[in-house]
């Protein structure tokens, strides 16, 4: 039969163990202890072995670590009536843990539909070709106006970035053909240019020919070689009397 001043002994020391025990908090090195003492905010303590007075205070851990966070797909009608989805991913850390806990409930619900509202409102004043080709703009914007607004709470907005855009089928369609009509236009610009640098050319070109005696000639003999040379077959063509002219006025000055 066990001893009652044993018992009692035993209970002694287990109560002082769970005194201890209750006292002693551990924070690693992202975490900060906010410490409430009867209710009332008594401070922050950093990372390492800290002592608190059990039953008096309380010590609630926070993260420091930056939070990536996923915002779901909303849906966004655009300044020209365009209806689509749009994700986002917005990255943001806890600076000032007292005001995390104290000024808001839940700060990472809090952000995430903060967030969802933001994306919202700034994306319904834009239009598709903004949203499609001033993305970083928008993702400046967006970070602005979080960060500005979660800066009460402690929290950080570092950056916020448009994941995905999800666009109707008949809308896809419509920038399809919008975008083979502008390769075609292109084309056809490119071309006309080409068009227009020959004729330029040709025009330099039959100004130096007829500006130099017998040129037009050798250019006709130099024609009539290559043709020959392509093609193994007899050419039957009609020679300018230009041609032969200087071989009739020497004949009939050397009878």
């Amino acid at each position: 039969m066990i001893p009652v001043g044993l018992v009692g002994y035993a209970v002694v020391i287990a109560l002082i163990v769970l005194i201890i025990s209750s006292a002693v908090r551990i924070l690693l090195e992202y975490e900060r202890g906010v410490v409430f003492r009867l209710g009332r905010f008594a401070g922050v303590k950093g990372p390492g072995l800290r002592f608190i007075i059990p039953v008096i205070d309380k010590l609630v851990k926070i993260p420091l670590r930056t939070v990536v966070m996923d915002v779901p797909p909303q849906d966004i009608i655009t300044k020209d009536n365009v209806s689509l989805k749009v994700n986002a991913v917005i990255y943001f850390r806890v600076l000032e843990p007292e005001k995390a806990l104290i000024e808001v409930e839940n700060y990472l619900y809090a952000t995430s539909q903060l967030a969802q509202t933001t994306l919202r409102s700034v994306l319904g004043q834009s239009e598709l070709d903004e949203l499609l080709a001033h993305r970083d703009k928008i993702n400046q914007e967006l970070q602005i106006i979080l960060d500005r607004q979660t800066d009460s709470w402690g929290v950080k907005v570092s950056n916020v970035e448009v994941k995905h855009i999800d666009l109707p089928p008949e809308m896809q369609r419509a920038m399809a053909r919008q975008a083979e009509a502008e390769r075609e236009r292109r084309s056809k610009i490119i071309h006309a240019a080409g068009e227009f640098e020959a004729a330029q050319k040709l025009s330099e070109a039959a100004k130096i020919i007829s500006s130099e005696d017998g040129a037009l000639q050798l250019r006709f003999l130099q024609t009539l070689t290559e043709v020959a040379t392509e093609k193994n077959s007899t050419i039957i063509f009609p020679v300018p009397i230009d041609l032969i002219s200087p071989f009739i006025d020497k004949n009939k000055k050397n009878p």
